[in-house]
């Protein structure tokens, strides 16, 4: 399952050159399961105020709800996602492509310099993150961490980096993408941000990263192995399992 809507109507060849050009924009990446989507009203305030930054314009939050049903085709279950470009007006261009979670085993992260521009948005310059998560694959990491000069943590490469200690949450205190499943996070438990360096994470019960896919440990970040605090652990995962799917109306 791989489809394409441009404008609430399929994708044809006639709007190859609206992809081509589709490099200056912003996007939101969810996972649908029957039918519904966690933090609806968040991925909508994301597309909404984003579009109004970048292109200083209005979006059609019903053009892009409709371009979501249209995409899933009947499908209950599917990764989508929603892009927002400009061509002779505004676009919405939604994807649907096959369900995705995160793996099951905490996960090892390589640190490297790095901080997004406009990291406040969710835009389409994913270059150097994709390529900062190979180079960490290749020396056999599941995934980058972006810190600052300062040595600050920000974010991982698709995600959030957070700190659970069974009751509260502590991410970090820099310049970020708020994520989706941050903000439901932060509807549900208490928290707050603070600067956060590698060598902070050591002392946390329990490091994990959020987004869409949901909430995954965080068990070593370069050489530092990190604790995985099996009552913390439980805790979050039941609390973000038990966050509200929203239908797609």
């Amino acid at each position: 399952m791989d489809h394409v809507v441009i404008d609430g109507r399929p994708g044809g060849a006639e709007d190859l050159g609206l992809a081509m050009a589709a490099r200056y924009g912003h996007f939101t990446a969810m996972q649908v399961r029957g039918g519904r989507v966690r933090g609806l009203d968040l991925h909508l305030d994301r597309l909404t105020g984003a579009t109004r930054e970048l292109f200083g314009a209005s979006l059609d939050r019903d053009l892009v709800l409709a371009s979501v049903r249209r995409v899933l085709g009947g499908a209950a279950d599917a990764s989508v996602r929603v892009y927002v470009v400009e061509r002779a007006g505004v676009r919405v261009i939604a994807t649907a492509a096959p369900p995705h979670e995160w793996p099951r085993e905490p996960l090892s992260l390589l640190s490297v310099p790095y901080a997004r521009f406009l990291p406040h948005l969710k835009h389409l310059g994913g270059f150097p993150q994709a390529h900062l998560g190979r180079l960490a694959a290749g020396r056999g990491f599941d995934d980058a961490l972006l810190v600052g000069a300062d040595g600050l943590i920000s974010e991982g490469t698709i995600a959030n980096l957070g700190c659970f200690d069974g009751e509260r949450v502590v991410w970090p205190q820099a310049p970020m993408l708020r994520g989706v499943s941050m903000g439901l996070l932060e509807r549900a438990l208490p928290g707050e941000h603070r600067p956060l360096r590698v060598a902070d994470l050591a002392a946390r019960p329990l490091v994990f990263l959020s987004n869409s896919w949901g909430v995954v440990p965080v068990g070593r970040v370069d050489d530092l192995a990190l604790k995985v605090d099996e009552d913390a652990w439980s805790r979050l995962a039941a609390t973000f399992d038990a966050l509200p799917w929203d239908p797609i109306v």
